[in-house]
């Protein structure tokens, strides 16, 4: 088990759905649930998004005793995550702070709060569908989420005209609009989780209104909000990001 090693050195997000999508090639087995953000953005040929459920809150929570924000967390204070996207967010926000990487389930994660780690940052929505007590939510133009967080998906083979019918009635045409644009932001970078980026995208008026991040290894990083009619608004901002971050342009304030 490689329960310690970082994911983007064990795969990225695909290690955790390879196996279920072989079954669904196969016909062992002919719709796969997932976390969205857990999907690579480019599907193995022949299978497909069949239905986006409507999205559950998209933000990351903090917890630490008594309920601190993430400005009131001491100087020091050892945070808890294995994202790279939200270690780089908390290096830019809160410097002073020592990111200690943590995998496991979220019992698990929570668990280590008082003994590795002084607080922890989580997916809202993982913590509020197992009923557990939410913590402190950080807004996006904070912490800017994993492209597709809080939404379920349903994956099943893109010729099943079966599956499709039966998940049709599943789907919400507003949340697939956003993930759209979000998993071309993700795809438009081509290297899904090994670059710590995000993106969140909402209907303002009609129009998608994106908002994206994106750091590289030495430690720059960018973040930018754009708006547009389709998902081309997410290769857009990709590259613009891009380009920042080659320019060493500074953090955009959102």
């Amino acid at each position: 088990m490689l329960r310690d090693e970082p994911l983007s050195q064990i795969g990225g997000k695909g290690v955790f759905v390879k196996e279920i999508e072989r079954c669904l090639l196969d016909g062992e087995i002919d719709l796969a649930v997932h976390s969205l953000k857990d999907l690579p953005s480019q599907l193995p040929e022949g299978l497909m998004l069949g239905a986006c459920l409507e999205r559950d809150d998209a933000r990351d929570m903090l917890f630490a005793p008594g309920k601190l924000g993430l400005d009131e967390l001491p100087a020091g204070a050892r945070v808890g995550s294995s994202s790279q996207r939200r270690v780089s967010q908390l290096k830019a926000l809160r410097p002073d702070l020592e990111p200690v990487a943590i995998r496991g389930n979220v019992p698990t994660r929570l668990a280590k709060l008082g003994s590795e780690v002084d607080a922890v940052i989580l997916s809202a929505a993982g913590v509020l569908r197992l009923a557990i007590a939410p913590g402190v939510a950080l807004e996006p133009a904070v912490m800017v989420p994993s492209p597709g967080q809080g939404v379920i998906a349903v994956e099943c083979r893109a010729q099943d005209a079966a599956a499709l019918e039966l998940v049709a009635p599943l789907e919400c045409i507003a949340t697939r609009r956003c993930i759209e644009a979000e998993r071309a932001f993700l795809a438009a970078l081509g290297l899904d989780c090994r670059l710590p980026a995000g993106a969140y995208a909402e209907l303002v008026e009609d129009e998608i209104e994106i908002l994206g991040f994106l750091a590289d290894e030495s430690g720059a990083s960018a973040r930018l909000s754009l708006h547009g009619s389709d998902a081309a608004i997410g290769r857009e901002l990709a590259e613009q990001l891009k380009t920042r971050i080659a320019g060493g342009a500074p953090c955009k304030s959102i």
